[in-house]
């Protein structure tokens, strides 16, 4: 099938939203099961971490040395180069005999697990722009809860057969996907044909000529941030507070799932032209429900608690979708490379947020958290504040460069 009579129905809408999500959890089965990995593989304690670590830093540098060549290189064929790393990657690490092998395959899950961010970008080329934010919103819908169900998917297998079976039965689903992909994707080829590393150098002048990509990993780097920040403290602090177990923890995890239904409703917001209030929503809606976590939390009520999980991360969500009509919107030729640079500083963002959520529990509580999210929120409030435009976002800020 080529480029030039493919037609996204809804049918592929939904098979992209599934292979996004089954691909992007692969990022976070690790985060469930580092007590079993460490415990079989003899990983000291205080290493433990970097079994999480490292698998986001290789995320991170395929965003950034991966994602790009879908402005270069056939997608279809890159989409499935990256599948067949990943399924081998997850074979490495299912059976690694040594801490040493399991975190190199780590690395390579992560660098592989980059699928999604090509198949995403990928799909809004096969669709018109007044349809484009609906269909980011009903893909990135499966990612979200591919997210959120990854970490109590994780612990259910590992409970029953194994730490190993998560990753043996996700290499094996990978597979699956793959030759799904490789029965329904197009071929798509850029027009451009950019040295690698011209490639690479151009995304630091995509920054440099728009602004309204700028200000979108501005205002998404704070809110994924304080995301991070809120599930990196929150086990912690269900523990303590509530003794909740791993069972009650990823029942929590289950319950702040919800959010994701906020994603198609984003999309067609944007679609009709009100990113501006849906992004002033969905910052105020993240400041508010850190400040209520703070008092959910002090008086001990669980589920006043669990609202605003779902409430924060609905929020975010929005956010997230809304900034990414607005990016892809800014340049057709060199949309990799714009979600290359949008995802890779939204990373390193939820990455600051990680390390901070849990130092900050551990130094305030969890007023700690939720003033400093509130604080943050008021501060991204105020930097969207200044921005100028009153028409509708989607449209290059200057010509492209």
């Amino acid at each position: 099938m080529t480029q030039d009579t493919f037609r996204l129905s809804p049918t592929l809408t939904g098979i992209f939203s599934a292979v996004c999500g089954l691909t992007v959890a692969n990022i976070y089965y690790a985060q469930a099961l580092v007590g079993p990995i460490t415990h079989d593989l003899a990983i000291a304690p205080r290493w433990a971490g970097i079994i999480v670590t490292l698998t986001q830093l290789g995320y991170g540098a395929g965003l950034f040395l991966i994602v790009p060549l879908s402005d270069r290189a056939e997608n279809r064929r890159l989409i499935l180069l990256t599948m067949t790393g990943l399924v081998l990657s997850l074979a490495g690490a299912a059976s690694s005999p040594s801490a040493t092998a399991f975190m190199l395959c780590s690395v390579s899950v992560g660098l592989c697990s980059v699928t999604s961010q090509i198949l995403l970008p990928l799909a809004t080329h096969f669709v018109p722009p007044a349809m484009r934010g609906r269909v980011i919103g009903n893909i990135m819908g499966g990612l979200i809860t591919g997210i959120m169900l990854s970490r109590p998917l994780a612990n259910a297998i590992a409970a029953g057969l194994g730490w190993r079976a998560v990753f043996w039965i996700s290499a094996l689903a990978m597979a699956l996907v793959g030759a799904v992909l490789w029965r329904v994707l197009p071929t798509y080829a850029p027009e451009q044909r950019l040295r690698y590393s011209a490639l690479l150098a151009s995304i630091g002048r995509l920054l440099l000529d728009y602004a309204p990509l700028r200000r979108r990993i501005a205002y998404h780097g704070i809110l994924f941030a304080v995301f991070n920040m809120f599930w990196t403290a929150v086990p912690l602090m269900l523990h303590a507070r509530f003794g909740l177990g791993q069972g009650g923890i990823a029942l929590f995890a289950l319950a702040g799932a919800g959010g994701a239904l906020a994603a198609p409703l984003a999309g067609r917001l944007a679609d009709a032209g009100y990113t501006r209030s849906a992004t002033w929503g969905a910052i105020g809606a993240v400041g508010l429900g850190a400040l209520v976590s703070g008092w959910a939390v002090g008086a001990g009520w669980l589920v006043l608690l669990a609202f605003t999980a779902v409430f924060l991360d609905a929020g975010v969500q929005t956010n997230h979708i809304v900034s990414q009509r607005v990016v892809y919107s800014l340049n057709d030729a060199a949309r990799g490379r714009l979600n290359a640079a949008y995802m890779t500083a939204i990373f390193l963002c939820g990455a600051a947020g990680s390390s901070a959520g849990a130092a900050l529990y551990s130094l305030g509580g969890w007023w700690g958290f939720a003033l400093a999210a509130t604080l943050l929120c008021l501060a991204d409030l105020a930097f969207f504040a200044t921005e100028n435009g009153r028409s509708r976002e989607g449209t290059p800020a200057q010509p492209p460069g």
